[in-house]
């Protein structure tokens, strides 16, 4: 069983302080979705697993061996960014043909499979895509390769809802045939919710929350009904939020719910969806961060 494992990692620019001790363990053949606000470090995260930039302090390793100036475990991963590697001159062909080389035998087969499927020509030059095609020609590359960890880094940038809906369900069909470790870095959180298994939030540098997908959303409800009733049921509990709605108010608790607890007549317990829950877990005003 592959595991990569980031230990105390944390970076700084200048004095700026960009991630703060990550400790991470990202299992085989999961789907995770790393999820923060602008700035919050989810890029220099990735570029640091993928040895791009390097930690000012900790640690990444795959199965307890260090990625850092490792060819061999670097190997195993490939990121997909914003950045755009290629010159433009180049041919899609001949970027495959040298992505090959460094990563060993691509899938062919499926290249063309989703070259034809976005209506895209490999004969083209990078230079001449537009934003979306380019993310689409990254995409391709990313999911074609032998690698065991595939890191997205605000995968569908520039891609209209038709596309980025048929990126979701290639996604899926390749995971299904080739099971392996995506990690999807984005902010279009509604979109992937049914896609990974696992969620991780980051904010200002820190995660927050890690754990599956299931498991966070049977704990995140609304507390909905008037403010004193809604209050006396939530005491205790971790709130993570509060909204009023006209005459009622909404907490937003992010706990186990007591069994032994009556739920008021007036009150009634809804889940909480994951965007929802990450607006809350994220707000920076502190006015959200209540516990009672």
């Amino acid at each position: 069983m592959s595991v990569l494992d980031i230990n105390h990692v944390g970076k700084k620019f200048g004095d700026k302080v960009v991630l703060r001790d990550i400790n991470l363990r990202l299992s085989e053949n999961k789907i995770y979705g790393v999820l923060g606000r602008n700035g919050a470090g989810k890029s220099t995260l990735l570029n640091i697993m993928t040895n791009r930039i390097f930690p000012s302090n900790g640690k990444i390793t795959i199965d307890g061996e260090p990625v850092d100036n490792n060819d061999a475990q670097l190997s195993k991963m490939y990121l997909m960014s914003e950045i755009n590697l290629y010159r433009d001159s180049d041919r899609l062909s001949k970027i495959i043909d040298d992505t090959e080389m460094l990563y060993g035998n691509i899938d062919r087969e499926l290249v063309n499979d989703l070259a034809t499927k976005f209506n895209l020509d490999l004969a083209q030059k990078f230079g001449k895509l537009s934003t979306g095609y380019r993310s689409i020609f990254k995409l391709i590359i990313a999911m074609s390769l032998p690698v065991e960890y595939v890191l997205l880094d605000e995968p569908v940038l520039g891609l209209d809802a038709n596309h980025r809906e048929l990126f979701y369900s290639v996604l899926l069909e390749s995971f299904s045939q080739r099971p392996r470790t995506f990690v999807i870095s984005t902010h279009l959180i509604e979109e992937i919710t049914n896609i990974i298994s696992d969620v991780i939030v980051i904010n200002q540098g820190e995660v927050v929350l890690n754990d599956s997908v299931e498991n966070v959303t049977a704990k995140a409800v609304a507390v909905v009904g008037p403010t004193s009733a809604v209050d006396q049921y939530i005491m205790g509990l971790h709130v993570i939020g509060h909204e009023n709605i006209g005459q009622l108010k909404a907490s937003y608790v992010f706990d186990e719910l007591p069994d032994d607890r009556q739920i008021p007549d007036t009150v009634t317990i809804t889940p909480l969806d994951l965007q929802k829950l990450f607006i809350n877990l994220t707000d920076y005003t502190g006015g959200a961060k209540d516990e009672n």
